[in-house]
């Protein structure tokens, strides 16, 4: 079973075991409108907690995604490249952005759980 966490930059990620698969929450696709675009990190690429990791472009505006912990990019969802309206449909499932194995479970635990996340989007 996985367990999930929130950064105030609106990521999400699931982590299991010592793998985390980061996406984007419903909330920040919403602040985004249409996406067109994704880019997604390159596998092995070492990455530290706050690096810029990949960058969504909407009808709106471009965001770049965070990393939540620091780690390797092990996996990458290339099928964000071809059909970045996954974003839309099914921001917190099939539309993962990348899977990273991290470095330190602490940055983990540190992170914001739903009930936290969810009182950081209402204020």
């Amino acid at each position: 079973m996985s367990e999930r966490r929130f950064t105030e930059d609106h990521e999400w990620i699931d982590l299991d075991g010592e793998i985390g698969t980061v996406g984007i929450t419903d909330f920040a696709q919403e602040q985004l409108g249409e996406v067109v675009f994704v880019e997604v990190p390159d596998v092995g690429k070492q990455v530290a907690k706050g690096d810029e990791t990949a960058v969504v472009e909407s009808v709106k505006a471009a965001s770049e995604l965070y990393a939540p912990v620091g780690g390797e990019v092990i996996e990458a969802n290339d099928a964000l490249a071809d059909t970045p309206d996954m974003v839309n449909s099914d921001p917190e499932g099939a539309a993962w952005f990348y899977k990273i194995k991290i470095s330190d479970k602490a940055e983990f635990d540190a992170l914001m759980d739903a009930d936290a996340y969810k009182a950081h989007t209402e204020a």
